[in-house]
């Protein structure tokens, strides 16, 4: 790769789904880095891919190649961010990790750039968790609204695409379509699940002509996980400890794309003109809000951008402190790997 000026930066993950995504996010934004490494599981070592119109090997994950890194940027399962980025971190880079591995840790900071980037500065371990995708497919509108109204509680429902659960979720819905496209399959108990059988892949139930009332794994009283990180992620992002929240998380037929309906209470009373006039202008979020014209935020529109989309945006039928909302997002870019990189650009301003 050709000698730049800037901090070097790691990939780690470079060859997953999300991994992929960064680097397109890497191609197109403004060009800060000096060299960029990617770094991957041994048996994807000597890979070429594409960075900044370049060519560049994957090398393994070892701790030799974070020599020279000045910020790691974590795609991997839980299980090897645990492992790995406080080696990262003890060979001097500033690790952003986009697995759920440190998201809770007390001297961790968990940050979104619209919305806390000051915390980036407070990291006693040398490490920024980024949230889970579902966090933040809303987290950015609720923030800007939070920062003028107060929030005070949250009800949300999320409506989750298959990428979500990584390719396994994808290649699984693909399949599953295959198995009842042009068939009479959805009108009759139980013959959707009677005609995918057993390949159910990451999915308790089928995902093809259906919803699925439930995300992640079992946590105590009958919440998933995928509902708790919601809570707990929306807590410390906002610096609201005690704020109510309930989530109930769903996953649906879709490729890319996470939705969500929510109801926020605030602290006093709010109007949809306010409402509006401020997610208009929030950083990072786009007003899509016209249903008279058919004009309200859906997956297949947001596919393939960073911004969270907001529509149906109305006052509460009984409660004039609260507003509802239709938010959409892709999870792989600003759900994922959007966050991330905005994470590690923050970090690289320290450099300078």
């Amino acid at each position: 790769m050709t000698a730049r000026p800037g901090p070097t930066l790691a990939v780690v993950g470079a060859t997953g789904a999300v991994g992929s995504v960064m680097l397109q996010i890497l191609s197109q934004r403004a060009d800060i880095w000096g060299e960029i490494r990617l770094i991957a599981s041994p048996r994807s070592a000597g890979r070429k891919l594409a960075v900044r119109g370049e060519q560049v090997e994957v090398v393994a994950l070892t701790e030799e190649a974070f020599a020279g890194v000045d910020v790691a940027m974590f795609d991997v399962p839980d299980e090897v961010a645990a492992r790995w980025a406080p080696i990262a971190a003890a060979k001097g880079a500033v690790v952003v990790d986009n697995s759920g591995a440190f998201r809770m840790d007390r001297e961790v900071p968990l940050v979104v750039p619209e919305v806390n980037p000051h915390a980036v500065r407070m990291r006693p371990r040398g490490i920024v968790a980024n949230p889970n995708c579902t966090t933040l497919s809303m987290i950015v509108a609720l923030g800007a609204l939070h920062a003028e109204f107060g929030l005070r509680s949250l009800v949300v429902s999320s409506y989750q695409a298959v990428s979500g659960a990584g390719r396994a979720g994808v290649e699984t819905l693909r399949r599953q379509m295959s198995l009842v496209a042009g068939t009479e399959l959805g009108t009759s108990p139980g013959d959707v699940r009677r005609a995918v059988g057993e390949n159910t892949g990451p999915f308790p139930e089928p995902v093809a002509l259906n919803v699925v009332p439930w995300a992640g794994s079992l946590r105590e009283d009958g919440w998933s996980s995928e509902e708790m990180k919601v809570r707990d992620e929306s807590r410390k992002i906002l610096g609201l400890p005690q704020l109510p929240v309930a989530v109930t998380c769903v996953r649906v037929p879709v490729l890319t794309g996470h939705s969500l309906t929510v109801h926020a209470r605030f602290e006093g009373e709010v109007t949809v003109a306010k409402a509006r006039e401020i997610l208009a202008t929030a950083p990072g979020v786009v007003l899509y809000d016209d249903p008279d014209a058919g004009e309200f935020p859906t997956p297949a529109d947001v596919v393939g951008t960073d911004p969270t989309w907001v529509g149906r945006v109305r006052r509460a039928l009984d409660d004039p402190t609260a507003l509802e909302l239709f938010v959409c997002g892709d999870n792989l870019r600003k759900g994922a790997a959007l966050n991330t990189a905005q994470i590690a650009e923050l970090v690289a301003a320290e450099f300078r």
